[in-house]
């Protein structure tokens, strides 16, 4: 019997409960005498809540309570100032004042007995305001998407410029040149899930069962807001219905949440509607970019300017690695990137999959597009003239760059050579078809993890770590780490997660949980190993006692001797004699010598053929393959299907997802799902993913690198280069709409 788990396409341990209904999300865990609550929100942009009519609610049948800035508990711990660090500054809008700092900021929670009944308050109570007029765009009505070379913005926050040579002259003098802007909406999350929060005190002890990528950073804000031990804190979350990083930090309606519990003394259940998402849980910032590219005839690059501008709150700010990936990607000796925030009057950005480099590298890959077409190479082969030997942005060797093996891999799957270079040249019927192609790249992140391991009488082992599976199938690859570690078939491990009480992990976010979580997993799983072997040593009833423990190994969850013939011990034996369970902690960070010897990314490589109909300027993308250099892949099954997902997510940026904002007042006018648009089963042609067998020992124990983010980096580009080959129309801002590619 062989028990290797690693790499096998195991199905999801935890698909039965999910499909039956027995998995319990944040709002499945009612409580007994439970209340509800529902958030009211400012329907203004700008200014004060000048007075509230809370009475008349107060009189409506079941309605137990209405909190406001004027009868809120007031909050352990408050910034004196507008604060720059997002975890903190939701208590900003936890109706500690009666400032409005954006449209749907939180100025009243009505609390009954039914959700109907509070439904029915909220509806009802009158909130009066004092306006001012907010700024809720980036740039002004009429302006185009040019980032002005004498600033972005007069009171724009300077953030991450960087430079090597003199990209400027490099660029002026370079014989083929192309300087292009790009425009990328702001996007919501939409998950499954709406973000949901059930509040009990007991005493002082605050339990929340809460949608959360991130429970022990919940607990630890908790406890700050309410002035109490991080302790008397505990967040449960088993289940994730989606995320895409919408609950990756603590959103203001938590704490309301455990506000309107303390106030009602009841448990009470809060769950966001649609609508409220679009304003209170983050999104991807709307961005404006401008690429400048200079090469010489033959292809190679000799100069590069990535400059790039995002929104932030006014009273927070949100950065993400905008142009990070243009130092990396290709060599190129002269390089200058400008990153600056713009602040607005909305509610603050937040990470969303693939955040910085899939909005970053969209502009990139399609300026390296353009270039291609300028030059007449194959876009390929252009890249394939510029892959660099180091990463040239920290003058470090690539732990790991297998970018050429993805492209060769997947362009041969996707049958590149079968296209016609020229723009409009390929039909199927009277639809126009275009291929194109993107190169994707994210950070191989790594964070200090942890985790437990029992070992039980019956042979079996549970584990436990405070992490979060929010769909990648969390609970199925750990437990095959588990498994392969302790040498144990994978249904005798149990893994568990989603508890504030287990140990401390990273937040499930970042595509560093395989590398984080799993790591420390291992390492805990060694541990135990080690802490069996000693008690055997220490046993007078083993055929281990007094032995020297680097005369013994372990095989298949077997204690033997090396060079031995017996059967060895087996953790059943060894647990049974010792009359209870035995555990070990294990933690896991990355070697900071190693880090800081090499640079550690995960690339691929995406081709994307569309059908665009001339006449009515509609698009679809037939098909996508995209090959990846992720290190090495824990379970081949849950990769292909991340980086399914993440095309998915791809083809949702580059054709349909758009947030849109009244000038006005700041208020998302299509803050629902018939409007708001995201793919669905009639959008997604055939998509499939392919990875290349890459070895790497630097990145982490376990050699891997994370997969949620970089299959949706690349997709965009290679859909809206796809559209240029197909209509001849280069489109530059997301997502590409109809008016854009329509015959006129």
């Amino acid at each position: 019997m062989t028990t290797n788990s690693i790499g096998k396409p195991l199905t999801r341990v935890d698909g039965r409960a999910k499909v039956t209904g027995s998995a319990q999300y944040a709002a499945d865990f009612n409580q007994p005498d439970q209340a509800y609550a529902v958030v009211v929100g400012a329907t203004i942009g700008l200014g004060r809540v000048s007075g509230i009519d809370a009475e008349d609610v107060l009189g409506m049948p079941g309605v137990i309570a209405v909190l406001t800035h004027l009868n809120a508990p007031r909050l352990a711990y408050l910034p004196h100032k507008a604060v720059i660090d997002p975890a903190v500054g939701e208590r900003l809008h936890a109706l500690q004042d009666d400032l409005v700092h954006f449209h749907g900021q939180p100025v009243a929670v009505v609390i009954a007995d039914t959700l109907d009944h509070a439904d029915h308050g909220a509806a009802r109570l009158n909130v009066r305001y004092i306006a001012k007029e907010p700024t809720v765009e980036p740039v002004g009505p009429g302006a185009t998407t040019v980032i002005p070379a004498a600033g972005i913005q007069p009171d724009a926050w300077i953030r991450a410029d960087t430079s090597r040579g003199d990209a400027d002259v490099a660029v002026a003098r370079a014989p083929v040149r192309i300087d292009a802007a790009y425009g990328i909406a702001r996007e919501n999350h939409n998950p499954m899930e709406p973000h949901a929060t059930v509040a009990a005190w007991d005493g002082d002890r605050l339990t929340l069962w809460s949608k959360s990528q991130y429970v022990v950073n919940e607990r630890a804000e908790m406890a700050a807001v309410f002035g109490i031990p991080a302790d008397d804190v505990q967040v449960i979350c088993p289940f994730i219905g989606g995320a895409f990083g919408t609950s990756l930090r603590t959103w203001p309606h938590v704490t309301l949440a455990a506000m309107a519990s303390r106030k009602v003394a009841r448990p009470v259940k809060l769950v966001l509607t649609r609508k409220q998402m679009f304003s209170l849980t983050g999104h991807r910032p709307r961005t404006h970019q401008r690429i400048v590219l200079g090469s010489t005839t033959d292809g190679k690059l000799t100069g590069l300017v990535h400059e790039g501008m995002g929104e932030t709150s006014r009273h927070e700010e949100f950065m993400e690695a905008l142009t990070a990936a243009s130092g990396l990607m290709y060599a190129c000796p002269n390089l200058r990137t400008r990153y600056r925030l713009v602040p607005l009057d909305t509610g603050t950005p937040n990470h969303m999959r693939g955040p910085g480099e899939a909005s970053g590298i969209f502009a990139l890959e399609c300026a390296m597009d353009e270039l291609s077409y300028e030059l007449g190479i194959d876009p390929v082969e252009l890249r394939r003239l510029n892959e660099p030997t180091i990463d040239e942005s920290s003058n470090k060797p690539f732990s790991s760059r297998s970018l050429l093996e993805c492209y060769a891999l997947a362009a041969d799957r996707f049958g590149w050579s079968r296209r016609n270079p020229a723009p409009r040249s390929m039909r199927d019927g009277r639809l126009l078809i275009g291929m194109g192609a993107a190169s994707a790249s994210y950070p191989a992140y790594h964070a200090p993890a942890s985790a437990r391991v029992r070992l039980l009488a019956d042979g079996g082992a549970e584990v436990e770590a405070a992490a979060s599976d929010m769909g990648p199938g969390t609970y199925t690859s750990m437990t095959q780490v588990a498994a392969e570690t302790l040498g144990l078939p994978p249904g005798r491990v149990r893994f568990r997660l989603g508890r504030s009480d287990y140990p401390p992990t990273p937040s499930h976010g970042g595509s560093w949980t395989m590398a984080s979580v799993g790591s420390a997993v291992r390492a805990a799983c060694i541990a135990v190993q080690q802490e069996v072997m000693l008690r055997a040593i220490a046993d007078q009833r083993s055929a281990f006692f007094d032995a020297m423990p680097s005369t013994l190994r372990w095989l298949e969850g077997r204690l033997l001797r090396e060079g031995g013939s017996s059967q060895g011990e087996s953790y059943r034996d060894i647990v049974a004699r010792a009359g209870e369970a035995i555990e070990a902690k294990g933690s896991a960070q990355r070697d900071a010598e190693v880090a800081g010897r090499y640079s550690m990314h995960a690339f691929g490589a995406v081709f994307a053929e569309v059908a665009v109909d001339p006449d009515v300027g509609t698009i679809s993308v037939r098909r996508a393959v995209g090959a990846y250099g992720a290190g090495r892949i824990i379970n081949p099954r849950l990769a292909a299907s991340q980086c399914t997902g993440g095309m998915v997510g791809g083809i949702g940026m580059a054709l349909m997802e758009r947030t849109m904002l009244d000038r006005r007042d700041g208020r998302s006018v299509n803050a629902h799902m018939a409007e708001y648009l995201v793919p669905v089963n009639l959008d997604i042609g055939v998509l499939e993913a392919l990875f290349v067998e890459e070895h790497d020992p630097h990145v982490n124990p376990l050699g891997v690198k994370g997969l949620g983010e970089i299959a949706l980096v690349g997709m965009a580009p290679a859909i809206a280069n796809a559209v240029f080959h197909a209509t001849g129309k280069r489109v530059r801002d997301l997502p590409i709409r109809i008016e854009d590619v329509v015959a006129t």
